[in-house]
């Protein structure tokens, strides 16, 4: 169970020593220049103190890791607006117990407004959706709702549009996909270092788990590689070809954002495309589903239905959601089985219609369409999941209970 450590003893290398308290107000960074010098602590490394986490940061707020994670997804919006009323009511009315909110929306905004001492406030991406976020923060403590901070990272068109040299340029210009998105490069540090910033405020506000999404390089980037101009980092010295450069560019960023978010006492999850789970990589995007699972404490494979086309022999997926969602986790067991440590398995089901696909292929999406996906990851040994709307309208009178 994930707690927040506000003081304990500890008996290290034979020396007894006392933690100290870490409140709201030190605002100091442990990654980079904490020693256990500054502390009087001479005989304490400080790879012992980041990998014991005697020091953890205390935002004041207190929340329990669910006994399985049952969550929807909330945007910015929603959470500073009446509808973050009626989704805690429709927590307390059911086995839902976890809210994803956006922080860092998929334009690349800041979903509120920092404050004034904030280091984010120079970057001039706060949007006042959510007007009172630490207010929304102690409601759900209040009511025991697990807080997940949604990041989104290489989609970003705020960055991309802002600073080019950190993205993908095309005949002079910021390239952007059909729809009008622009991605930032995953092999450039500071791109990097960008999120892992807005991921350590989420935490110090009092977040348990910083959720990544779009890990990952534009799809069909791989038809694209060698037209485009960008930089490739550090990775310009690697003899590894272009696909495994994209694979290491992402996974290595899940890792560093894992350590760098260690001394703040957060969960990091991965929202990653459920097709990845059934290839050996995504050789465009650079999602590799084994090596991202083994650098998070959870991964959310998004398994949609709707977003499948005849796979597991299944003509047309939207149709078949206990079908689907059954067959994809036979293969995302048996891929996690082969990790030494893996993570928690918490994919993202659907409960929106798909009516784009055409008459004939996709279902109204209700009750029956989301139960039946939830009751074939139970069978499985998946018990938990996070419910994706992007109006935030959940179906009604759905039986959430696990099925033991």
């Amino acid at each position: 169970m994930h707690r927040i450590i506000k003081g304990i003893f500890a008996t290290m290398l034979g020396v007894f020593i006392v933690a100290p308290v870490v409140t709201a107000a030190e605002t100091k960074s442990f990654s980079n220049e904490f020693t256990a010098k500054e502390y009087g602590y001479k005989t304490i490394e400080e790879s012992l103190v980041t990998s014991s986490k005697l020091f953890v940061y205390d935002s004041g707020l207190t929340f329990n890791y669910p006994d399985a994670v049952r969550g929807v997804y909330v945007t910015g919006h929603s959470a500073g607006g009446e509808k973050f009323n009626q989704l805690v009511e429709l927590m307390d009315a059911t086995e839902l117990n976890a809210m994803v909110i956006d922080i860092k929306d998929d334009f690349g905004n800041l979903t509120y407004k920092p404050k004034e001492d904030s280091p984010l406030v120079k970057y001039e991406i706060g949007k006042p959706y959510i007007k009172d976020l630490r207010g929304v923060l102690e409601t759900m403590e209040e009511k025991e709702i697990y807080p997940i901070a949604r990041v989104v990272v290489f989609k970003d068109t705020e960055l991309a549009e802002r600073k080019p040299e950190l993205s993908f340029v095309d005949n002079g210009s910021v390239w952007k996909n059909g729809r009008g998105e622009a991605f930032v490069n995953p092999f450039m540090q500071e791109v990097w270092d960008y999120n892992v910033e807005i991921a350590i405020e989420a935490a110090k506000m009092g977040f348990k788990e910083i959720q990544f999404d779009y890990v990952r390089f534009p799809e069909g980037f791989e038809k694209r590689d060698t037209t485009l101009k960008y930089g490739i980092g550090k990775y310009g010295e690697s003899d590894l070809d272009s696909t495994q450069k994209r694979v290491s560019a992402v996974t290595d960023f899940v890792a560093y954002a894992r350590e760098k978010l260690k001394p703040y006492g957060v969960q990091v999850s991965v929202d990653i495309f459920g097709y990845s789970a059934t290839l050996p990589e995504a050789p465009g995007i650079g999602q590799n589903f084994s090596k991202i699972s083994e650098n998070v404490d959870v991964i959310s494979s998004m398994i949609y239905p709707s977003h499948w086309t005849s796979y597991f022999g299944i003509a047309k997926p939207d149709l078949e959601p206990y079908r689907l969602v059954q067959e994809y986790a036979k293969v995302e067991n048996a891929k996690l089985a082969e990790l030494e440590s893996p993570p928690v398995s918490r994919p993202w089901l659907q409960d929106f219609t798909a009516s784009y696909l055409g008459k004939g292929n996709y279902l109204v999406y209700g009750k029956e369409e989301v139960e039946a996906q939830i009751k074939a990851l139970n069978e499985a040994g998946i018990n938990e999941f996070l419910l994706w709307n992007a109006g935030n309208k959940y179906s009604s009178g759905v039986d959430y209970t696990p099925i033991n």
